[in-house]
Order: C-alpha cells, then structure tokens, then sequence
C-alpha cells in the first residue's frame, strides 16, 4: 500500500516539473521575440500548449474529437488572418485520436465491435471508392487529389467509427450540442458585426481578391461571417436552425428550452442575411422530414400549411420587396433567373463531356481545387455550383449513384430507428433534430456545396454516428437499471413483506 504522504511528494514533484518546464519554454520566447526571431518566439511560447493538448488527447480520446469540432469550426475563418493550411489541423487531430484509441488498448479493452456497423461499412466502401479515383486516368493533379479526398471522403471514414468507439453517454451528445450552439451564436455575431460595422480589413482583402464578385451585389454585402462564403454560412445556419428549433420543443428544462429556441432563432436570422436562396431548402425539407417522424398529423397539417403559406408570399406576392433579403430570396424562386439558367446550361455541357466518363474527370479536377492545381482545364473553368454535381463532375455517373444509395440508407436506417427502435422520447426527439438537419442540408445542396463545406461535414458525420448508438445507450440504460429493479421486487415481495 502507497504511505499518503509520498503519493502526495510524487503529486507536488510532478507539478513542480511541469511548471519548471513551462517557465523555461517561456524564457526561451522571450528570448527570441526579444531578438526579433517572432516565428521561433511563438513556436516555443505554444508548443508547451501543443504537448499539453497531445497529453490530454492520448488520456481521453474523446478530447481529440471534441478539438477537432472546435477547430472544424473555426479554421477557415481564421485562415483569413492566419497563413497555412489550417485545415490540415482537422486531419492531424483525427489522426492522433485514432492512435489514442489504439494505444488505449494497452490500459483497457477497446470494443472494436462497436464501431463495426452499416454506417462504418457505408464510410469505408465510399472512401475506398474515393482512393480508387487516384488511378482515374482523367485526372490532371494527384496533389488536387489529396485535398479534395479529405472532404468527401476522408472525414467521414475517420470520424464516424471514432464517435462510436470514443463517446459512451448522452451526456456526450449534450455537450456536441452545447458547443455546436455557442459555436452557432458565435457565427451569428460575427454576421451581424459584418452587417452593422462593415467586413474587417483582412475581409476587405478577401472581397478584393477572391469573393467581391459573388458577395458585394447592387443590393448589399452577402453576409459570409467567418465561413468560407455566404453559401456555407447561409446553409450551416439554416441547419443550426433546424436542429436547436427541434430540440427546443422537447426540452423539459425551460432554461434550456429558452436557450435552444434563442440559438434557433438567431440561426434563421443568420442564414437571411447570408442572401443564400438556396439555404431556404434546408428549413422547408428539414422541418417537413420531421413532421413526418414525429407520426403527429396535427404537425404535419401545422407544418405544411405554414411551409406553404411561405412558399405563397415569396412566390406570389411583393410584400417585402424593399427588404433586399426578402428580394433575394424570391429571385430563388423565379424559374427565369439568370443564375438559374447559367446552371443549367453548365449542367448540359457536364452532360455532354461526361457521357464517356461513367468515373468522373478526377477527385479535385472540378471547383476551388481545380482552380488551383489545374486551371484552363474543361472541368477547371466549369462552374459546378452544386455538391452533387460536383461529385458528378469528379466521380462521373458511378460515384453519384453510390455516393446517393449511401445518403438514402443512412437517412433510411436512421428513421426506421426513430419511428420503430428508439423508446426514450428524450433520444428520439435528439435524433429527429438531427436528421431533419442533416436532410434539410442534403437537399440544400443541390444548389450549393454546403455537405462537403466546414463546417458542416464533420457536424453531419458525428450526428450520424450518434444517432446510430442511441439505441445501444438505452439498451445499456435498461440493463443497469434491471438488477435494481430486480431487487425492489424482490424486497416487495409477500415472503420478504411478512418478515
């Protein structure tokens, strides 16, 4: 047995080494950033952090997910401000946890079962598919390659069996939840700073640069926050929207009701003044998918009726029309749009270039990527504007197709679960927020690529999976809970009552 007092000796040196070791790393950037050597002065003022944050992940998986989601959210904001592929961040933070996990496996039994599922199946066949794209003889860039197969493939297949080996409780999905929230709140203050105060000079530069085209129109700024564009932003708030105004409806707690319903709502704040017609799709097919899942005729004749009543005014009326948000977003509905008929006609010359390509031009030939590592080719100059049309473009007709039978059995599995699996109506309620968010940003993007964006694609990813262990956490909940029971019934019975 351990005498207290040198358990305690051993606590005091530990500390004392660790802040000894802080110290020096300070000392030392001080004394770079005293001689001018700014980039060694802030390596060693954050690499004591940066070994920190290794030490923490390599204890608790789950804090290398949890870190990931932070900086998913946050990276290509600060790209902005910050040089470097900050997005390379996610990928090394994923990495890591994986060894985590696999390491883990030495101070306790990992079960490796519970990531081996049809969802985990479904990752693995997309992203072998997605490796198999490297031979496309059609491809111009294997470096393009790299990049795009991050976020349409690699994502997913990294994080979808991390959450099932990684998170065991609820309460995992509530604190998910609870940073997805701030995070949401965050993404809209940074939007109304834009709308009130005007962009800051490093998105001013952006403007400039890249984005003045598609975000600086006759009838105002498109507000992009710190998202990559006003497409993502608008899309990510609409999903936010979705989820948070779900999940308030069924929280018992009133102040977490309050609070889901205020983030709700400053998300749906947050995707009108992105200018985004095309986010519209993710509250209409999101909260239309969840009348249907909650089995309650008087939501879906509430739902629909108001889904329609907002499709009469855009549609069939001009009240508003000096509001250039309400405008916006009735160009979306005008089958005469110009941007409209622009996409078709780029659609029809996909169709004709891609009729003797049923695998695609090549991952990362088509959008920013092709741009940049292939630029003056076809798929390069041709704007897809779409997810699926990208994946269309890069994958050709195959990859589509299983790309969509992929979508459709998760969206199918996850509702039979809902509708058919799940008793506890705290759970089944988080669910359907979840996956009408994820329809409503599916169906969105068909007219933008919001699936594949940060942050939207690990949010997708991780709810996937959590949707996809609730019915093994009640299943765990009913088999702690039977011995108690068990014995309650076994103290209320005649013999034990007449002792």
């Amino acid at each position: 047995m351990e005498i207290p007092h040198k358990r305690n000796l051993h606590s005091k040196t530990l500390k004392t080494v660790i802040i000894a070791v802080l110290v020096g790393f300070l000392l030392i950037s001080a004394f770079f950033l005293l001689y001018d050597q700014l980039i060694l002065g802030i390596i060693f003022l954050t690499l004591p952090f940066g070994l920190l944050q290794v030490s923490f992940v390599f204890l608790y998986p789950r804090v290398g997910i949890i870190t990931a989601l932070v900086v998913n959210y946050f990276a290509m904001g600060l790209a902005r401000y910050i040089p470097g592929p900050l997005g390379l961040s996610v990928d090394a933070l994923l990495a890591m946890t994986w060894l985590a996990v696999i390491f883990s496996q030495f101070n306790r039994k990992v079960n490796w079962r519970l990531a081996w599922n049809g969802f985990t199946a479904a990752a693995i066949i997309w992203y072998l598919y997605a490796l198999l794209q490297f031979f496309n003889p059609e491809a111009i860039s294997r470096i393009a390659w790299f990049y795009a197969m991050r976020g349409i493939a690699l994502y997913m297949v990294l994080t979808i069996p991390l959450v099932f080996l990684a998170f065991h409780h609820k309460k995992d999905l509530d604190q998910m939840l609870k940073l997805w929230a701030w995070f949401t709140l965050a993404g809209v203050a940074k939007g109304v700073m834009q709308q009130i105060i005007g962009p800051d000079p490093w998105e001013q530069q952006w403007l400039a640069v890249i984005g003045g085209k598609t975000h600086l129109l006759p009838g105002g700024l498109r507000i992009f926050s710190f998202f990559t564009d006003a497409a993502t932003y608008g899309g990510s708030m609409g999903y936010s929207a979705v989820v948070f105004l779900i999940i308030a409806l069924h929280t018992t707690s009133s102040r977490q009701r309050l609070f889901y319903a205020l983030v709700g709502i400053a998300a749906l704040y947050g995707m009108v003044i992105s200018g985004t017609r095309g986010a519209l799709a993710v509250p209409f097919a999101g909260l239309a998918l969840y009348a249907v899942l909650s089995k309650q005729i008087k939501m879906l004749i509430t739902g629909g009726a108001l889904m329609i009543s907002i499709f009469i005014f855009l549609k069939f009326t001009t009240i508003g029309n000096s509001v250039y948000e309400i405008r916006r977003f009735r160009t979306g509905l005008d089958p005469d749009n110009p941007s409209l008929m622009v996409r078709k006609e780029n659609q029809e010359r996909l169709k004709v270039y891609l009729a003797d390509r049923p695998f695609g031009g090549g991952l990362g030939s088509a959008g920013n990527w092709g741009l940049r590592f292939s630029p003056g080719t076809f798929l390069a100059e041709t704007p897809t504007d779409s997810w699926y049309v990208q994946i269309w473009a890069e994958l050709g007709r195959v990859g589509l197709s299983l790309h969509l039978m992929i979508l459709l059995y998760i969206l199918g599995f996850s509702s039979y679960l809902i509708l058919f699996k799940l008793k506890s109506p705290e759970l089944k309620a988080k669910a359907a927020a979840l996956l009408s968010g994820m329809f409503g940003i599916m169906v969105a993007s068909y007219g933008s690529g919001a699936l594949g964006q940060m942050p939207n694609g690990l949010i997708v990813y991780m709810s996937m999976a959590f949707i996809h262990l609730m019915p093994h956490w009640e299943k765990e909940e009913s088999t702690s809970l039977r011995p108690s029971a068990q014995m309650t019934a076994a103290h209320s019975s005649p013999e034990n009552l007449s002792k």
